[in-house]
Formats: structure tokens, sequence, C-alpha cells
């Protein structure tokens, strides 16, 4: 497999170092609105929920044989993982098809951004005219998204296999990260699902580093509100440089433009 997951995560971190500049921190309001939202109410469904389903998990994944009961002291946080993964993924499916347009303008504005081109302030037409696309989009990826997850979920209930559901949950998940994120700036430049799909298989490991690292981050309170404007920049920066031929761009020469300006 093609690519350096360090490389991919580093997009990530950029992204997030990206969050407070001037000329693109009021295209992240919206985004982060939506995540202290969604993720407030994510946080409430685990507390009350989780202890019940990780029984009913655990339940179902060991036969009811007392000589393997130990085996749930060492498969708790397995399954755990498993559900807060799950619920988080679930939560952020919502929020990005909520977002989709917000977050297709914040990429368009940092692709601007990142090549020296001016920012300039978006009206509410230029948003409303995002909202079919980017929607449609969205519905793409849930297609994508609902039937692989149905699998690894089906695998869960079977006995030995269910042990290797919560990793191939976390790696398929690490790819869908990096699908959902990177196609706000290819969807942007016409670049349709299917050879977004595939660009990203050509550097693999860089898109499942930057997909693992938002996907941790996801799972960090207070840090995952950040995790969705955070992503779109990343995934800006990943796309300029890896897919565009501007590579290591110099954002300070880019930031002292702006200032002149």
């Amino acid at each position: 497999m093609k690519g350096n997951p360090f490389r991919g995560a580093g997009f990530f971190m950029r992204g997030l170092a990206m969050l407070p500049e001037k000329g693109i921190r009021h295209f992240v309001l919206v985004p982060l609105l939506i995540n202290i939202f969604l993720f407030s109410g994510a946080i409430w469904l685990l507390f009350d929920q989780m202890g019940y389903w990780i029984d009913y998990l655990l339940s179902s994944i060991l036969p009811d044989w007392d000589w393997l009961q130990f085996l749930r002291y060492l498969l708790w946080p397995l399954v755990a993982a498993l559900v807060l993964i799950t619920v988080y993924y679930c939560f952020s499916v919502v929020a990005n098809i909520i977002a989709a347009p917000f977050n297709g303008l914040l990429s368009e504005k940092v692709e601007q951004r990142l090549r020296g081109v001016t920012v300039t302030d978006a009206g509410w037409k230029e948003i409303v005219a995002l909202i079919p696309r980017t929607v449609a989009r969205e519905i793409s990826k849930l297609l994508y998204y609902l039937p692989r997850l149905l699998f690894l979920v089906i695998l869960t209930f079977i006995p030995v296999l269910g042990m290797l559901a919560p990793i191939l949950l976390f790696l398929f998940g690490c790819w869908m990260m990096a699908i959902q994120y990177c196609d706000y700036p290819m969807d942007n430049n016409k670049v349709n699902f299917r050879d977004m799909k595939d660009s990203l298989k050509q550097r693999r490991l860089t898109s499942v580093g930057f997909g693992g690292l938002v996907s941790i981050g996801m799972m960090i309170p207070l840090v995952n509100l950040l995790v969705m404007p955070a992503a779109v920049i990343g995934a800006t920066i990943f796309w300029v440089e890896e897919y565009t031929g501007d590579t290591e761009i110099d954002l300070t020469f880019h930031q002292d433009q702006l200032e002149q300006k």
C-alpha cells in the first residue's frame, strides 16, 4: 500500500492549527455549532445507555458457558470501543449531512487561501446553491457506508469472529473519515464519487492515517467539537498538496498577502 500514515495524520493537525486564522475562522462557526449540539446529544446517550449495550453485546458474542466467562473481562474494552465508535460515527453522519453545504464552502475558501487567492465573504445565495449538490453527495457516502457497517455489526454477533469486529470497525471508520472529509475539496473540483475513492486508494496509508487521527479526535471530549472543521481544512490541505501539485504550501506567505489586502 502506498502513502505515509504520519503524513496523513499531519494534515489533520495542520487543519486544527488553521482554525483560528484570519479569513478562515468565521467559516468554521456553523460546523462548530452543529458539532456542539449533536455531540452533546451523543455524550448524553452514551452515559444513559452504554452499560446496557455493552452487556447485551457481550451476551451475544459469548456462549453462556461458565468456563468462558473470564473472556468477558478481556472483551469488555473492545466491546466498549465498538459502542463508542458506532455511536460517534452515527452522530457524525447526521452532523455531516446537516453541515455539508457549510463544509463545502469552508473547503472552497481554504483552497482559495492555500493557493494564494483572497478569501471573500460568502452570502446566503452561495450557501443555498451548494445545498442540493452537497446533500446528494452525502447520500452517496451514506449508501457506501451503511451496507459495510451492517456487515461489521452482523460480524459482531458471530462467536469468535465477533472478537475482530471492533478492530475492523475502527479501520473501516478510519477509511470512512478519509472519504467523508476528502470528498469536500474533491467535490468542489468536480471529481466524481468513484474517482474520489480510487484516488484515496492510491494513497491508502496516507488516507487511513488522516482518517485515523480524525476518528481518535472524535472520541476525545471537547476536542471532538473541533474535529469537523479541522478535518475539512486538513482534507483540503491533503487535496492541494497530494493531488494538485502544490506541495508544502507556505501558509505564512499567504497570510501576509491577506493582511496586506
